[in-house]
């Protein structure tokens, strides 16, 4: 075993620049493991992960968002712990991970702020038409719609994490009226909180999601997306699982909702299907957190995450 063993880094954010050139892995490298690099700037696939970790000598892993199944897992033999530099844990099978002894950690909180600005810049942009706008006058139409400002609208956050708080507070600091569901919240609140998650989705001229998905499907199903007002905006920041894409498709082909935008997707680069077509559908490639301050602190926070339990 090299060193004290090695540790690979898969995070496209780390392997895209080298990770050679990532100060905030220094402490790796001073004590004295080896980093592995999965392909520059790619997802690794399974195929990729198994060879990988197959070598015996991998103890650690700073994982990124790609999906972990058990199978991978099982064939990582030294692997002792998995430092996510993301706040979710949903792409790695934890009931495997336990069987397996391997020690999963994250970075709460570490990309928030840029999670959170994303999620304000894209509902901004949707209540403004810019995208819409951008297209049509590149298409040589001059094609205008009446915008809505943000003191008229009700904005309606799903989550009341350090994203959701964020968004919160930056929608509430731009003079939008803001409510938020979360049965899970604790502390001191201080937006207002609704029980009833119906009863939010009702009063939401602009809901933003902040959420991990439910094994028991979308959250945002025909049912619920019936229930936005005419017209409303959703602003998905968080998993595409969240959101039923045939019903929302149909709320946007009739015109019940006016913008859909999705930074993160099943599948990336993902398949444009139906959803993800339609001209009322707004993406970015999954940037929340791909800010050079967000990127610094999420690093920092899973390589610290690695040397607690590696010593």
């Amino acid at each position: 075993m090299r060193g004290r063993g090695r540790i690979l880094i898969t995070p496209r954010s780390l392997t895209s620049a080298g990770v050679d050139t990532v100060a905030e892995l220094e402490p790796l490298r001073r004590a004295q493991f080896e980093l592995v690099a999965a392909p520059a700037g790619e997802v690794p696939d399974p195929a990729e992960l198994t060879s990988l970790l197959s070598t015996g000598e991998v103890v650690g892993w700073l994982a990124g968002v790609e999906r972990i199944s058990a199978d991978v897992l099982e064939s990582a033999s030294s692997l002792r712990i998995i430092a996510r530099n993301g706040v979710g844990a949903d792409s790695i099978d934890l009931e495997a991970a336990k069987r397996c002894g391997i020690e999963v950690r994250t970075a709460p909180g570490a990309n928030a702020q840029g999670v959170a600005e994303l999620a304000v810049a894209h509902g901004l942009s949707l209540l403004r038409s810019i995208p819409q706008g951008n297209s049509a006058l590149r298409d040589g139409r001059w094609d205008r719609s009446k915008g809505r400002e943000i003191g008229d609208i009700c904005v309606g956050i799903v989550g009341y994490g350090a994203i959701g708080r964020r968004v919160a507070d930056l929608f509430t600091a731009l003079g939008a009226s803001v409510a938020f569901h979360d049965p899970f919240a604790t502390g001191l609140f201080q937006h207002e909180s609704v029980s009833d998650l119906d009863l939010l989705l009702s009063r939401s001229d602009l809901l933003s999601l902040h959420v991990p998905p439910s094994p028991d499907g979308p959250m945002l199903d025909a049912k619920r997306v019936g229930l936005l007002p005419k017209g409303a905006i959703v602003v998905n920041t968080a998993r595409a699982a969240l959101v039923d894409p045939i019903a929302m498709h149909r709320a946007l082909d009739s015109g019940a909702i006016s913008g859909y935008a999705i930074d993160a997707f099943d599948q990336e680069p993902p398949e444009l299907d139906a959803l993800l077509s339609h001209p009322r559908t707004v993406m970015t490639p999954h940037v929340g957190g791909f800010t050079d301050s967000s990127v610094r602190r999420a690093t920092e926070a899973a390589v610290a995450q690695l040397l607690d339990v590696l010593g």
